[in-house]
């Protein structure tokens, strides 16, 4: 394995990461990164560069930042984004994983890009449920300001530093792990 396949692989999983976040933030990002020479993508991707792709991924980005911000209606786009994530997730991990057999780069984009942006995703919009249902919704927008502000930040580190983005990747999934560890209900041992 290369140095550059390596890095593609770190890019994709931290995109694929900010994808949990916000669907359409790291597509943005990337698309940005391609249209702008900073970042090349695989050879059937290269529209994900192209000024239309750009446009339309920067307007679903501003929607769904600004859907996020209205309490309930975060709820219903939580629902929406679950599934996409994983589609999302999958599509940049594939678009930028370089020099390897399609069918391990197609394995390694299910598995590490869809499985990592639905597993941050679905933590997430159980947080969210969680915050509506204690502060009917007063809380959520603190909770978006602060899974945008993640999104941004992974995406940024996945393009211009992708070994940095793999570290904050494990982080992250670590913290989601030990919270979930916190609030899951504890099984009882049954007499035998």
């Amino acid at each position: 394995m290369t140095p550059d396949t390596i890095i593609s692989i770190f890019l994709g999983v931290g995109l694929a990461a900010s994808v949990g976040f916000r669907v359409f933030l790291p597509l943005f990002a990337l698309s940005f990164a391609a249209y702008l020479g900073v970042w090349e993508l695989n050879e059937s991707w290269q529209w994900i560069g192209g000024l239309p792709a750009l446009i339309v991924f920067g307007v679903a980005t501003l929607v769904e930042i600004f859907g996020y911000f209205i309490p309930w209606v975060d709820n219903a786009l939580d629902s929406l984004a679950i599934p996409l994530a994983g589609v999302a997730g999958t599509a940049v991990m594939v678009s930028t994983v370089v020099d390897l057999d399609p069918v391990v780069t197609w394995s390694l984009a299910i598995i590490a890009g869809g499985g990592t942006a639905t597993a941050i995703k679905g933590a997430n919009a159980t947080g969210r449920l969680a915050s509506s249902s204690t502060t009917g919704g007063l809380a959520n927008p603190v909770v978006s300001t602060i899974e945008t502000g993640t999104a941004v930040a992974v995406s940024t580190a996945s393009i211009l530093a992708p070994p940095i983005a793999a570290i904050l990747v494990i982080i992250i999934l670590i913290i989601i792990f030990r919270i979930y560890r916190k609030i899951r209900p504890r099984q009882k041992k049954k007499p035998q």
